[in-house]
């Protein structure tokens, strides 16, 4: 991570704010809504901070944002239709906008032999901390970064200078005492302002967690199969934003009934969701949020899908197909399916 700039660190300042809006106009151009300055400290990250930047720590920053298409509460959706994140209906955002951010790069090397790196959500980079004191917005309770102008739907992306440069200012906490982002989360894993209990989050448990889920949560995670926008919807300051205009973050999938996905074997799935962040979590994961989301759905057109994922080989889907058909068939039926279950069945889950 070299500089090679012939300007010195005094001149490069006043150059980078002349400059500025050069590079503002580049970038919405591509897609990009907002542009702030910040400089880094990155001694969190330790021995792997010297291996990507350098002994010197204190970087430039440039953080960068887009804006995805918004959504409904998850009420608005039938039990029986699956519910995911929102980016997930169309290309990985990762992808898109990586290729978007690597124009910038190569911008700033033609033209101002400047070499830079860029993030995307794939690094120990602390995105939304460095967005909030470039002024993008603030951390609302629901620990999110909310803006006035761009409301809670955002992508928050990095661009990282060899050369520190005059930040912009933090912008002021505009949450007052609304609590709608607390009061609305399914499973109550915002246990207080700006604190999140992981474990009970959805997105959480949907996306990075590899176990089966809690008992306790199963019925509030609903029909959510990928994530959870719960907390993001109800947020007042979506009603001051604009949609976005482009299409490669604007939904393509149309919602599907749960059975559909129940019908994807492993195969079909590395498919479907080739271009998708959804094909990072797995088949077996996917699997298990479907089922799950099936036994809260009151649908018995399921039941026939989740007996033919009874001999699946991974104990975490066989025992969520139990807990669905407990949901949905009644006890007579149930108790004599366990009872010849039982006879070959080893695994606690």
């Amino acid at each position: 991570f070299t500089y090679n700039n012939r300007f010195n660190h005094s001149t490069w300042l006043t150059f980078m704010k002349n400059r500025l809006e050069v590079a503002e106009k580049f970038l919405r151009e591509d897609g990009f809504i907002a542009i702030a300055i910040d400089h880094a400290e990155l001694f969190y990250l330790g021995a792997l901070s010297d291996e990507i930047f350098g002994r010197d720590n204190r970087i430039g920053l440039v953080t960068v944002v887009h804006k995805p298409e918004g959504r409904q509460h998850s009420k608005f959706f039938s039990p029986s239709n699956e519910y995911m994140l929102v980016y997930a209906k169309n290309k990985d955002y990762h992808d898109l906008i990586r290729k978007k951010l690597f124009n910038f790069k190569y911008w700033l090397k033609k033209n101002h032999n400047l070499e830079s790196k860029v993030f995307v959500d794939t690094s120990p980079v602390l995105e939304k901390y460095f967005s909030e004191l470039s002024g993008i917005g603030w951390q609302g309770k629901h620990t999110n970064l909310v803006s006035k102008k761009f409301g809670s739907w955002l992508f928050l992306s990095g661009v990282f200078l060899p050369i520190e440069l005059s930040p912009d200012n933090p912008i002021e906490k505009s949450c007052g005492t609304c609590k709608d982002c607390i009061n609305i989360c399914p499973t109550n894993a915002i246990i207080s302002e700006n604190q999140i209990d992981a474990r009970k989050c959805i997105s959480y448990l949907t996306i990075e967690y590899r176990g089966p889920f809690p008992f306790s949560l199963r019925k509030s995670i609903g029909n959510k199969i990928y994530g959870c926008d719960d907390c993001l919807a109800v947020c007042p300051w979506n009603k001051f934003t604009k949609p976005t205009k482009v299409k490669d973050f604007i939904q393509l999938k149309k919602n599907q009934d749960l059975n559909f996905f129940l019908s994807f074997n492993e195969k079909f799935f590395l498919k479907y969701f080739d271009n998708s962040p959804i094909k990072r979590i797995g088949y077996v994961s996917f699997l298990r949020n479907v089922i799950i989301a099936a036994g809260n759905s009151s649908s018995t057109q399921v039941i026939p899908n989740i007996f033919k994922h009874l001999s699946n080989r991974n104990p975490i889907v066989r025992g969520s197909c139990i807990w669905t058909l407990s949901q949905l068939l009644d006890k007579e039926k149930l108790k004599k399916i366990k009872k010849d279950l039982l006879l070959k069945e080893k695994n606690k889950y």
